[in-house]
């Protein structure tokens, strides 16, 4: 038996659980990675909400928001995908095919 000589932190204690307990779906993969691909700035103003046939729908907090996040959308799915393909540890074959954008956050906030 090894002793460790200083207490590990709370995050690397839990990440084994954490990712047992991730949802395997792909709506729940593209919420887990968006932060990452689409950038902090985006990530406060958009989240990925549902998901369809591999259609993405995305809700923002404005119209104006969700018109420029329209006209990123093939850099926004091509770096989605990437992420997705990082983390698809089990081989699934994670991808979407298209994003949505409506400018409707505040109905799915709680």
């Amino acid at each position: 038996m090894r002793r460790r000589r200083a207490p590990r932190t709370l995050g690397s204690a839990l990440r084994p659980a954490r990712t047992r307990a991730r949802p395997k779906t792909l709506l729940a993969a593209v919420q887990e990675s968006w932060p990452g691909a689409a950038g902090a700035g985006i990530a406060e103003q958009a989240q990925p909400v549902a998901e369809r046939d591999g259609l993405v729908t995305v809700a923002c907090h404005s119209a104006t928001w969700a018109q420029e996040l329209h006209l990123l959308q093939s850099e926004l799915l091509e770096r989605i995908n990437r992420a997705l393909s990082e983390r698809d540890e089990e081989g699934l074959g994670l991808r979407i095919s298209g994003l949505r954008f409506t400018a409707d956050a505040a109905r799915h906030e709680s």
